[in-house]
């Protein structure tokens, strides 16, 4: 492991803004899967979710150059809002809503990190995620974006409410019926998701 894994978020942004790059290649790296995913779940499409990850980046280097990090919170929760802000930004310019499936040719679960499965395993996995995707495609826009930020992203709620400008009751709220609606669709389909 090296030293700069053993930094925290504010120790290696500090550095970076005195000048080591090697610091904020240390963050892309710890950070990358989890801003990408969030992304790409958003607007579900793969060239689209790669540009705008490559946006957030450039846009995190230029603010943490102009020194406008603010340490009030994380660093993710702030790269993560970045990004967010971006995404909406873009369908605002297409006057599109990002409600688009994933493509035969990819999904990002195909990208997420698996640990080593045998092949029954890795069967059972893939219809697990083959119904997660179902699931989250049946969700209204805000609630699946909760859903996102918060089990891919790992925010925290009140990352989330800060980050959506909405009431953390309003966050929990739409986890909440996030959930009663996966519920719902698993029910009426008698599946049952399984450790």
């Amino acid at each position: 492991m090296s030293k700069l894994q053993l930094m925290d978020d504010k120790v290696l942004v500090g550095l970076y803004q005195k000048g080591d790059q090697s610091a904020i290649s240390e963050l892309i790296r710890r950070y990358k899967q989890r801003i990408y995913s969030s992304i790409f779940f958003l607007v579900r499409n793969r060239e689209l979710a790669e540009d705008l990850f490559q946006e957030t980046f450039i846009k995190i280097i230029n603010s943490l150059r102009k020194n406008h990090y603010n340490e009030q919170g994380k660093f993710l929760p702030w790269a993560l809002r970045i990004a967010h802000n971006l995404v909406i930004d873009h369908f605002r310019k297409q006057k599109l809503m990002p409600l688009q499936h994933d493509s035969e040719e990819f999904s990002v679960f195909d990208i997420l990190p698996q640990k080593e499965k045998n092949p029954v395993e890795r069967i059972i996995h893939d219809e697990k995620m083959e119904l997660v995707r179902a699931l989250l495609d049946k969700l209204p826009k805000d609630q699946r974006e909760v859903v996102i930020l918060r089990h891919y992203g790992g925010l925290s709620f009140k990352e989330i409410s800060k980050m959506l400008d909405i009431n953390i009751n309003t966050a929990l709220g739409r986890m909440h019926y996030a959930i009663l609606k996966m519920r719902e669709v698993m029910d009426e389909k008698k599946i049952r998701l399984k450790e």
